[in-house]
């Protein structure tokens, strides 16, 4: 098992999605690595949590990286999930079509797996936590 290349992959996903001309047209640079203190008016999206695996074999290592992607509003936002959900899916097609090069380890695969949308802050804002896998072997 190897957790080597998680810093690797958390930089990659970040740029990618900065680099994104839908997103940024949608969010702006309001596209954090660590949640604000304070969350921003209007959507914004963060980078989650992430539970890794190993999946190497006897040739070479390798792993397995299950992360969240969330899409959220300021509590200000009362437009309702239309917003979020739009950002949501600029960030699945950005990532779903990246080719990432990381500062280590190669990409054999990212796949978007599964979405949940939710009102958080007692209903005033929206969320959508995007869950990818990607599957990084190791020299």
């Amino acid at each position: 098992m190897s957790y080597a290349a998680s810093v690797a992959l958390q930089g990659a996903v970040y740029q990618r999605l900065r680099a994104d001309a839908v997103l940024s047209e949608l969010v702006g640079d309001a596209i954090y690595d660590a949640m604000p203190v304070d969350a921003p008016s209007g959507v914004f999206v963060s980078l989650g949590p992430e539970e890794v695996r190993d999946a190497g074999d006897f040739d070479r290592a390798g792993s397995q990286h299950d992360f969240i992607v969330s899409v959220l509003s300021g509590t200000d936002e009362s437009a309702g999930f239309a917003a979020v959900k739009t950002a949501a899916v600029a960030v699945a097609e950005a990532l779903e079509r990246a080719e990432l090069t990381l500062d280590r380890g190669d990409l054999a695969g990212m796949w978007f797996l599964r979405a949940k949308a939710r009102r958080v802050e007692n209903g005033a804002a929206r969320r959508v936590d995007l869950t990818f896998r990607a599957r990084i072997d190791l020299d």
